[in-house]
C-alpha cells in the first residue's frame, strides 16, 4: 500500500499538465462561428415606405422630443401667494408672457393660490393644452376698469383669433400693502354657451360688454345688455354713430370707474378718447339689477360726449349732434344736408347703415322720417325741399333692404327749427341754419 501512493501522485499531476495545455491553446486560437443565413423578416419584403407612413409610429427624433408630463401637471400645486407689484400692468403682461411661452409654473407663482383654484388649473391646462395661450395679442394686457377706485381693478388677456365674446381671460386684481395681486381668474366661455350671457355679468361685466359691442357697431348684441324699456335703440345706434364718426376709443387707463354699486343699482363713469387727441369725453351708465334679468343697463347719460363731438365735428354747435330728444318721448336720430341740397354725404349715408341694420332685425318696427330746412327761400320752395330730404333717406333705406311699408315720411319745411334763423336783431344765423338743415329718424317703436 506505501509503494502505490507515489504512483497515485505522480498519474494525478501528469493529468493536470495535461488538462493546462489544452485549454492554452484555446485561449491562443480565435473561435470560429457557424455562418448563419440571415431569413428576412416578413415586412421588408413590402416595398419600402417613408418613415412617417409607417403604421403611423411617429420618428424617433419626434418620440424624444415629446414631454413625458402632462400641461396640467406642469402648474404648481402649491403656487403660494402670488406676486404683489406696485404696477398692475406689470403684473398682468408678466403674466401674459408666461403664459404664452408655455411657462405655466412661472404663470402659476404669478398668479398664486387665491386665484389659482382647481377650476381655474382645469381651464388654464385646456388653453395651453389646445395651444390657444401660444396667440395671445401683442401688448395684450388691458384694463377693464375699476370696480371700486385705486382698491379693485379688473385686466384681461385678449387672445387672438378668438371667436367675439370668447377672446378675453379676466383677471380680477386687489390692492394690498405691497401692491396689486391677481384675487380671481375668469375665462372665455366654451364654444356652444350662447353668447353674451355667458359673460363676466356683474356691473362692470356688463357695461364693457356693451361698449365692446357699440364699438364695433354690434346693434344687435350691445341691445341685449340693456333694457329696452328705458334705453331706446335709437340711443344705442346714436352711441354706434358717435365712437365711428368720433373716432372714439375707450382711454386706456381706467375706461371704466365704479362710481356706486347697491344691492340692485350701480352707476359708472365711461372715458374715451378720439384719435391722436389727448383730451378726454366721458359719459355716465347706469344699471339695475333684477331677478329675472341681473343687471341691465338702465340708463345712458350722453351730455358730455354728445357736447365734445359737436366741439370737434360740429364746430363747437352743440345743435349739431346725430341724436337729439324728441318731444314724444325717447331719442331722434339727426342726419344733417348741406345748403339747398337733397343728397346725402358719405358721413350721412354711413349712419344710415347703422339704422337699417337695425331695422332689418325686426320687420315689424316702424320709423318716421321728417324732412326740414331753414327759413332761406319761399315756404313752397322748402316744402318741396324738406320732402326730398326726407324722400333721399327713405330710398336707401329701401335700397339697404328695409322694407318701403316700415317707412312713413313728413315734410316739415322750415316749420319746426333747431335753433334761431336769425338773431335778436334780424340779422343771419348761419350756425343757427345749418342746424336746421336736417331729416329726423324717430324710431317709434
Amino acid at each position: 500500500m506505501r509503494h502505490q501512493v507515489p504512483y497515485l501522485l505522480l498519474a494525478f499531476g501528469i493529468g493536470a499538465l495535461a488538462a493546462f495545455l489544452l485549454l492554452n491553446r484555446f485561449a491562443k486560437e480565435p473561435v470560429v462561428m457557424p455562418e448563419v443565413t440571415e431569413i428576412p423578416a416578413a415586412e421588408s419584403l413590402a416595398p419600402e415606405l417613408p418613415v412617417e407612413e409607417e403604421a403611423g409610429v411617429p420618428p424617433l427624433e419626434a418620440m424624444e422630443e415629446k414631454p413625458v408630463d402632462s400641461t396640467a401637471a406642469r402648474l404648481p400645486e402649491n403656487p403660494g401667494p402670488g406676486k404683489a407689484m406696485r404696477n398692475p400692468r406689470q403684473l398682468v403682461s408678466e403674466i401674459g408672457e408666461a403664459l404664452e411661452a408655455g411657462d405655466l409654473d412661472s404663470a402659476g407663482q404669478l398668479i398664486g393660490g387665491m386665484a389659482l383654484t382647481p377650476e381655474a388649473r382645469e381651464k388654464l391646462a385646456e388653453l395651453a393644452a389646445n395651444g390657444t395661450l401660444k396667440s395671445l395679442l401683442p401688448d395684450g394686457a388691458h384694463e377693464v376698469g375699476e370696480m371700486e377706485v385705486n382698491a379693485r381693478a379688473r385686466w384681461s388677456l385678449h387672445l387672438e383669433g378668438a371667436e367675439a365674446g370668447r377672446e378675453r381671460i379676466f383677471l380680477d386684481l386687489v390692492r394690498g400693502p405691497d401692491g396689486w395681486k391677481v384675487e380671481r381668474l375668469m375665462f372665455p366661455p366654451n364654444p356652444g354657451i350662447p353668447l353674451p350671457k355667458a359673460g363676466v355679468l356683474d356691473p362692470l361685466g356688463i357695461t364693457d360688454a356693451f361698449l365692446q359691442a357699440t364699438l364695433i357697431q354690434d346693434f344687435e348684441k350691445a341691445r341685449e345688455f340693456v333694457d329696452s324699456t328705458s334705453v331706446s335703440d335709437a340711443k344705442i345706434a346714436g352711441l354706434c354713430i358717435l365712437f365711428e364718426e368720433g373716432d372714439y376709443r375707450l382711454r386706456p387707463e381706467k375706461p371704466l370707474r365704479g362710481m356706486f354699486e347697491k344691492e340692485d343699482t350701480a352707476g359708472l363713469l365711461a372715458s374715451v378718447v378720439s384719435g391722436e387727441e389727448q383730451g378726454i369725453a366721458q359719459f355716465s351708465i347706469t344699471l339695475d339689477r333684477s331677478a329675472e334679468h341681473g343687471w341691465r343697463i338702465r340708463e345712458i347719460n350722453l351730455d358730455e360726449l354728445l357736447a365734445d363731438y359737436a366741439a370737434r365735428l360740429g364746430g363747437g354747435d352743440v345743435y349739431y349732434t346725430p341724436l337729439l330728444k324728441n318731444p314724444k318721448g325717447g331719442d331722434t336720430l339727426v342726419l344733417y344736408f348741406d345748403f339747398d341740397s337733397d343728397a346725402l354725404t358719405p358721413r350721412t349715408e354711413r349712419q344710415l347703415e347703422i339704422v337699417a341694420d337695425i331695422l332689418r332685425l325686426d320687420p315689424d318696427k316702424k320709423l318716421t322720417i321728417s324732412g326740414h330746412t331753414d327759413a332761406l327761400g319761399s315756404e313752397n320752395y322748402n316744402e318741396q325741399l324738406s320732402g326730398g330730404r326726407a324722400d333721399a333717406v327713405k330710398s336707401f333705406l329701401v335700397k339697404s333692404g328695409v322694407e318701403e311699408a316700415q317707412i312713413e315720411t313728413l315734410a316739415r319745411g322750415p316749420s319746426q327749427p333747431l335753433r334761431p334763423n336769425f338773431t335778436e336783431s334780424g340779422a343771419d344765423n348761419p350756425s343757427g341754419r345749418r342746424a336746421n338743415r336736417r331729416s329726423e329718424i324717430y324710431l317709434d317703436f
